[in-house]
């Protein structure tokens, strides 16, 4: 069985210092992720409970710079942020429910800076 080309990453790039990360994907698709969206979102159950939704939570601009990513199996990647928290697994199907890029923020109707299109987005099912 072949993974959809929708939640296959081909490349993943977060320069030191930055504070978006992007990942290409095997569709095509060139999707952006600003650091406090990533952070804000985190669906470690320290960060959002056991709840069947994930919500943005609030964080200080210090907390938004990540150290290393991790493959989890075929699924799903771990982040590594500097200031030690390292619980989260996003899972690519919830990476590709998370993009900024301007072509997916325009589908969510999302406007504005990343910090105030992560509230604009609300809630997000796991899975």
């Amino acid at each position: 069985m072949s993974q959809d080309p929708r939640y296959k990453p081909l490349a993943i790039r977060s320069p030191r210092g930055t504070r978006t990360t992007a990942i290409d994907w095997a569709d095509g698709h060139k999707a952006v992720y600003p650091h406090v969206v990533l952070r804000g979102y985190c669906p470690c159950a320290g960060c959002q409970g056991h709840s069947g939704e994930i919500r943005f939570i609030e964080t200080r601009d210090d907390q938004h710079e990540i150290e290393d990513f991790e493959p989890v199996g075929g699924y799903a990647i771990a982040i590594k942020w500097f200031d030690g928290h390292d619980t989260g697994i996003y899972s690519f199907p919830f990476l590709r429910r998370l993009c900024h890029c301007a072509e997916c923020a325009a589908l969510a109707g999302l406007a504005g800076a990343a910090e105030n299109a992560a509230h604009e987005r609300g809630p997000i099912p796991r899975g």
